[in-house]
């Protein structure tokens, strides 16, 4: 009867370090899906239709000024794509930070290291990947800034 109660003590606990591990792939999988389903659920209007409302912004806004008026830019409503992905990057930010909060508590409980490990590692992965996306987006908005700058002669 005291094997059995020795042995049972012996085991470590991995409680926390599975939830941890279950929420880190949930903020992996929201850091990550939404950039491939949302354009498919929710396609992007057409580039021409694109450029013809920017073309008539422009127009307005070269109006407005040289009638000496102050430019009244139209609300824009927010997509619901663009509502979906801001509301997946909230969240696979906030279950990646909770995954590394889980991981922390399983080690400061003395829970098996491996899943501490995971649910950290998996925490981390999903917070670098919503970052690298807003990195992407700073390195493509600074080639496309460096273009136009080279074709006016300002670089």
């Amino acid at each position: 009867m005291t094997a059995s109660a020795t042995n049972r003590s012996a085991v470590p606990s991995r409680r926390l370090g599975i939830i941890g591990s279950i929420v880190g792939v949930l903020a992996l999988m929201a850091a990550v899906l939404p950039h491939w389903v949302v354009p498919i659920v929710f396609p992007p209007p057409p580039a021409d239709k694109v450029i013809v409302d920017t073309g008539h912004r422009i127009k307005d806004r070269v109006i407005a000024h040289v009638k000496g008026v102050e430019y009244q830019a139209p609300k824009v409503e927010k997509s619901a794509a663009r509502t979906w992905r801001e509301t997946a990057s909230v969240t696979a930010i906030t279950l990646g930070l909770f995954a590394i909060l889980l991981s922390v508590l399983s080690l400061i409980f003395r829970e098996e290291r491996l899943l501490a490990g995971v649910a950290a590692t998996l925490g981390i992965g999903a917070i670098a990947v919503e970052l690298s996306f807003v990195v992407i987006g700073a390195l493509i908005l600074i080639a496309i800034l460096y273009v136009v700058g080279n074709i006016i002669g300002l670089l």
